[in-house]
């Protein structure tokens, strides 16, 4: 059988790799003193497991709400003998320097430090112990790693407090091993020359973002360096020198952000002489400049012959002198992307589908400014032409949003995407496993954001899936944070429609026990908080009435729900809803459906038994709206009511005979072949109506309900009741001598229709 691209399963490791992190006391970890967490003593784990434990649990940590951080859990690595880490990548404020200090005794040949704001020029010291060792080290946005704490050097910085004194004593002498080295976003008062003169033997240097008063420094790397990224660093004439004097570079990337904030402007002179002077590049970003004078052929030209790779013919005249196509080539922001031929493998820009997938993949690491506005361009691709690439687009649109969880504008952009790119049209292309990650990000956005617009994107999301079969792996969860975006009074509108839209489609169609514990998050209250919210308002909507149904969908077979929804004062909003709202026949339907599942409940009837509400269901017998349904709905209740004997009936008014004699009458207005708006699981409630002799009528209500069932839906309930032995039941309703002449005749055609259903042998469904 073919699977769908993406669809491939998780390999045996990664699943291992995630189990253990969630359950370590049952693995690989005992309890320690003072119940502290401590790796059993006959294990060893050799760098292949521990990088990966700590890359996952990472992972885990940012992307996984119900995965809870360990206390303690970097002590596990802490001794050489037992543990051995050789990769280490951290992110996010999450790190403290007591974290980077319990593993110091590792020999790290790489550590990738990525937005470490919590980390100080303690953990310096600690980055210290690394130096015989580091090949590559990254501390791309850890603002704070160079400065110290005033006078309390050995605390950890806390919240929202910045440091402000640089620690001089910090140097790079020794780390002679190091070859890769990303200092993004260093602060402009560490003096950047200084900290690098030690580091003869760097090959890839990154200094996005960085204040280079003097960039001459740069050419003591000239015979060395491979990998030069000046992101964001003002372009100036000494550092244009410089950069070309750096024939080993193969990769130069000396993009911008923006257009608008450069003095400098980018000219086909300069262009050209970097081309003609780094004869070995390979990787080029020059994305975000204005191009001063004109560097591409005429129009003409440029629309001549099929788009082509080949230098000769680029449209970009001082791309003409290259050797071979660039594999890379960064035209993001800049006119250039938009010409014919461009003379690299894979080009980021704005003119097309594939330009801005490379932007999104080339930029979401470390540019999520960048990153974002591609994805709005995606977003509007999806939405008004067709992605082609709809694996690639998904897979990167997801990695953005676990990347950049506290990301507003790329949170808003990408959840707005993830709705197009997964709605009807690209339904068929996806995977079972890339749409459980779609879920897993929206619920993370949901989680993280209280703001109106990725609220909403996520939610409109959700409604692209199946519901509740392809939200039921997170069926807990999902529902929590519907409720948690209920909880307001004052909650946008369109949201509240969605999520209460959403709130009942979850619990249609489940099982009880889940409908049990969404009932015990506090579901029912909501609802009728949301019901009386609408009542206020003097407002009968889609909420009011999704509401309404929802808690018909939640009470169904779910005696504690319909306890909740007595207990709350549901019986109060009913009668308030009934009398605000008399001809909202859509309303009344709900209504009575949820009233239903109350009174098969045999010990919360007595609470229906009171004068007002037993006048109201037999004036509801009378309604024909939604055609059969409420007065059908009515009749249910009360056939509950009646079947528990005259001894429970305390009135005087009504009289229970007069309440019969109306049931009696209402039965034998409705059409026996009418179309149901109804979906029964079971027909346990109705079956336990008919072998009595105490309510006849009750007992007439349930045979003309299977009747109508079983003659209209065949396929779909006549096995159903063959199954729940309906068959036996009615068989004694024929026996029985208080059944009327007209319920055994019903009984009859019920066995008749069930006994010619098994014998049709064109019925397939079975």
């Amino acid at each position: 059988m073919a699977t769908k691209v993406g669809d491939d399963p998780e390999s045996l490791m990664s699943l291992c790799t995630v189990f253990c992190l969630k359950n370590l006391r049952r693995t690989m970890c005992c309890s320690g003193e003072r119940s502290q967490l401590s790796l059993r003593p006959d294990v060893f784990l050799p760098s292949e497991i521990c990088d990966r434990l700590l890359n996952t649990y990472m992972d885990l940590v940012h992307t996984d709400s119900d995965f809870e951080p360990q206390d303690g859990f970097f002590q596990l690595f802490s001794d050489p003998r037992s543990t051995r880490i050789t990769r280490l990548q951290l992110r996010e404020d999450f790190i403290r320097d007591r974290d980077l200090e319990a593993v110091g005794k590792q020999d790290l040949m790489e550590l990738h430090l990525t937005y470490c704001n919590r980390l100080t020029a303690r953990g310096l010291r600690t980055l210290s112990g690394f130096r015989h060792s580091l090949l590559s080290l990254s501390l791309f946005g850890c603002s704070n790693i160079f400065f110290r704490k005033y006078g309390e050097e050995e605390d950890e910085l806390e919240e929202g407090l910045r440091p402000h004194t640089v620690d001089l004593s910090f140097s790079f002498q020794g780390f002679n091993r190091l070859r890769l080295l990303n200092l993004g976003g260093l602060s402009p008062e560490v003096d950047v020359e200084a900290l690098l003169r030690p580091l003869p033997s760097l090959s890839s240097l990154d200094l996005s973002g960085v204040h280079l008063p003097r960039p001459g420094f740069l050419a003591q790397w000239k015979e060395r360096l491979a990998s030069l990224v000046l992101y964001n660093v003002e372009l100036t004439e000494e550092l244009i020198h410089t950069l070309l004097q750096m024939s080993r570079l193969r990769v130069l990337d000396i993009s911008r952000e923006n257009q608008r904030t450069s003095k400098f402007k980018m000219t086909r002179k300069i262009l050209s002489s970097l081309v003609q002077s780094l004869v070995n590049l390979v990787s080029l970003d020059i994305s975000g400049h204005i191009m001063l004078d004109n560097c591409t052929v005429p129009a003409l030209e440029d629309a001549m012959g099929r788009p082509s790779i080949e230098p000769c013919k680029s449209s970009i005249y001082p791309f003409q002198e290259l050797k071979r196509p660039l594999q890379f080539l960064g035209l993001y922001n800049t006119t250039l992307c938009s010409v014919t031929h461009i003379p690299a493998y894979k080009v980021t820009g704005s003119k097309n589908e594939d330009q801005i997938l490379n932007a999104i993949e080339a930029y979401t690491e470390q540019r999520p400014e960048l990153a974002h506005r591609a994805i709005n361009q995606l977003f509007d691709i999806a939405r008004i032409q067709h992605c082609s690439q709809l694996l690639r687009a998904l897979q990167l649109v997801i990695a953005a949003l676990k990347t950049h969880k506290y990301d507003k504008s790329v949170q808003v952009t990408g959840s707005a995407a993830l709705f197009y790119l997964t709605n009807t049209e690209y339904r068929s292309d996806q995977s079972v496993r890339l749409r459980r990650q779609v879920i897993q990000v929206v619920l993370n956005g949901m989680e993280q954001y209280q703001e109106v617009t990725v609220q909403r994107n996520c939610c409109l999301t959700l409604c692209n899936f199946s519901i509740p079969e392809e939200l039921e792996f997170q069926y807990h969860r999902v529902n929590l944070l519907l409720l948690k975006i209920l909880e307001p009074a004052r909650q946008d509108e369109s949201i509240q429609r969605i999520a209460v839209h959403l709130c009942n489609a979850l619990v249609c169609q489940v099982d009880n026990d889940h409908k049990e514990a969404v009932g015990k998050m506090g579901f029912v209250k909501t609802m009728l908080n949301l019901i009386q919210k609408k009542l206020q308002d003097r407002m009968c909507d889609q909420v009011m009435e999704f509401s309404w149904s929802a808690l018909w969908n939640i009470t169904d077979e779910t005696p504690d729900n319909c306890q909740m929804f007595l207990e709350c004062n549901g019986m109060n909003l009913f009668l308030d809803c009934l009398k605000e709202f008399p001809d909202k026949q859509e309303l009344h339907r709900n209504m009575l459906g949820l009233l239903g599942n109350v009174a098969e409940v045999k010990a919360l009837r007595p609470q229906l038994l009171t004068k007002q509400f037993i006048s109201v269901f037999s004036e509801l017998l009378d309604s024909k709206a939604d055609g059969i349904e409420v007065s059908y709905n009515a009749c249910g209740v009360l056939s509950h009511i009646m079947f528990d004997g005259p001894e429970v009936w305390a009135m005087e008014e009504p009289k229970r005979s007069q309440v019969m004699d109306k049931m009696w009458a209402a039965i034998r207005s409705w059409d026996v072949s009418s179309r149901r708006n109804i979906n029964y699981r079971s027909f346990e409630p109705i079956l336990r109506l008919l072998p009595q002799s105490g309510a006849p009528v009750s007992q007439h209500w349930a045979t003309w309900a299977l009747y109508n069932l079983v003659s209209v839906y065949p396929s779909k309930y006549c096995p159903l009741l063959i199954k729940e032995g309906g068959v036996i039941l009615l068989q004694r309703v024929l026996e029985l001598e208080s059944s009327h002449q007209e319920t055994k005749d019903m009984a009859r055609k019920v066995m008749d229709q069930c006994e010619n259903f098994k014998e049709d042998p064109m019925d397939t469904s079975r």
